[in-house]
């Protein structure tokens, strides 16, 4: 097999991973509950813990893979993940599984902070459309089986093997990794501790008082952890505007392509990937179905994603990201809306219509956008803008669950809303009603945030796209 070829399966096995430990754990869920004796409000910091390391963590990792190798700190993000799953299968509490889920969380980081910046170290920018197409794959791939698997291996294994899963295939990569994966040229950075420690207290107080507002309402106490969450959003600007290697790097906004790719890959998250969120609850608190049967009905979409992503990455390679980019926002929003016309008896294959226009969508989107950005980086920044790129993404992961279960929720108790999130309930007649009308307002919100991305998508400009490297002194490169 040709190197480079091996170079984006050792990434792609990475980006599966990644999503499948997303998926997988979703739906175990109420069965981990069960298994470890614990509480909704206490093992939904499975999910929020392993976001929050990610977003925060991810660009600073980035910075490592620069000065230190990014195949190097791909590799050992690999070994942490692999070593951090087999310590969430073996957990004996769910303090113990929250705390491994950490740890998996730093190599999950290390590994997307990384992998970008690899394909854009073995591809030239007009040809790194086509390998992002085909990472994003991986991303597909793996949320089907992270949907499949989880349903099968906790109803008919059980749930500590959603995460033994990883541990082999972890060995594998691992062992490919370094003896393919090779470093080129490193930029020492210093890592940015007081924005780490700034930002991951913010989202740390948003994400709680937000899952706290979901579960038992609104109280003063959890609408005084939110502010001072968001409050703290202004010392972190102040000091990333002043320190010499910061966290995010508002330089890379100064550059237009790069900055509108970034903010459109912020608001895609925020908006579309809380679209999943809010139909299974759909399906599950509404049309009864469990979550693995309710999940079943997402599969089509990921598959022909699947399919198209390596074809819509040529056609960015082409003709740039702007057009196809654009476009897949343009269908996702279609998508979005498609959902708010859901009634309490749609048809199942409405559903799965939808979901085949959503991932076209996102099939034309992720190359393209990535390619952009990682285009207008030079090379050694790559792993310092992938690990922006990322981070924007995470925190936009975050807010999306967090603005899906709080505006979901309005209609009816918000711990019964909490509750279908998890499938542990489903409601029906009058109040199965009233909250179908809670979720067509948060389909209604994503719709919005997208058509905002899409704008800024649309008016990025035309980004570079020569076999040579885009070259930016570091005085003024982002990131």
């Amino acid at each position: 097999m040709d190197r480079g070829n091996i170079v984006i399966f050792v990434v792609l096995l990475g980006t599966m991973m990644s999503a499948i430990d997303t998926t997988i754990v979703i739906l175990a869920l109420p069965t981990i509950v069960q298994s470890l004796h614990s509480n909704l409000f206490t093992i939904i910091w499975v999910i929020l813990l392993y976001i929050l390391v990610v977003a925060v963590l991810t660009t600073q990792l980035g910075r490592l893979g620069d000065s230190y190798g990014r195949s190097r700190m791909y590799n050992i993000g690999f070994l942490i993940f692999t070593i951090g799953s087999a310590m969430c299968g073996a957990a004996p509490t769910d303090v113990f599984l929250i705390g491994s889920r950490g740890i998996q969380a730093i190599g999950a980081s290390l590994m997307q902070a990384n992998g970008g910046a690899i394909i854009a170290d073995n591809y030239p920018p007009n040809r790194r459309g086509r390998a992002y197409g085909y990472t994003s794959i991986g991303w597909n791939v793996g949320a089907v089986l992270g949907i499949l698997l989880g349903g099968i291996i906790t109803t008919f294994i059980g749930w500590r093997y959603i995460f033994y899963i990883n541990v082999p295939i972890g060995v594998v990569t691992i062992a490919l990794g370094v003896r393919t994966l090779r470093d080129s040229q490193h930029v020492k950075k210093k890592i940015d501790i007081p924005g780490v420690i700034l930002l991951g207290a913010s989202l740390t107080l948003i994400a709680y008082g937000a899952s706290e507002i979901a579960g038992i309402g609104l109280t003063l106490l959890n609408a005084i952890y939110v502010a001072l969450g968001v409050l703290l959003l202004v010392p972190f600007t102040l000091v990333e505007l002043r320190t010499e290697n910061p966290l995010i790097d508002f330089a890379a906004f100064k550059n237009r392509v790069l900055s509108s790719s970034l903010l459109a890959s912020f608001l895609q998250s925020t908006g579309y990937l809380a679209t999943a969120f809010i139909l299974i609850m759909y399906l599950q608190g509404i049309r009864g179905l469990s979550p693995f049967n309710a999940s079943l009905l997402l599969v089509p979409g990921y598959v022909l994603a699947s399919v198209v992503a390596p074809f819509t990455g040529r056609l960015s390679d082409r003709i740039g990201a702007r057009i196809p980019a654009t476009l897949g926002m343009v269908m996702m929003i279609v998508a979005t809306f498609l959902y708010t016309r859901l009634g309490l008896h749609t048809p199942y294959d409405y559903v799965i219509l939808t979901t085949l226009i959503g991932g076209v969508g996102s099939s034309l989107f992720y190359p393209a956008n990535n390619s952009a950005v990682m285009a207008n980086a030079s090379r050694g920044y790559y792993g310092g803008i992938s690990g922006v790129l990322r981070t924007l993404s995470n925190i936009g992961t975050l807010l999306s669950y967090v603005v899906t279960i709080t505006v979901a929720s309005l209609a009816v108790p918000r711990y019964v809303a909490f509750e279908v999130f998890l499938g542990t309930s489903n409601l029906v007649g009058g109040v199965g009603a009233k909250f179908l009308a809670g979720i067509h307002v948060a389909f209604f919100i994503s719709m919005a945030i997208l058509v905002v991305g899409a704008v800024l998508s649309a008016l990025r400009g035309k980004e570079v796209r020569s076999v040579q490297e885009r070259q930016i002194s570091p005085a003024t490169e982002p990131g």
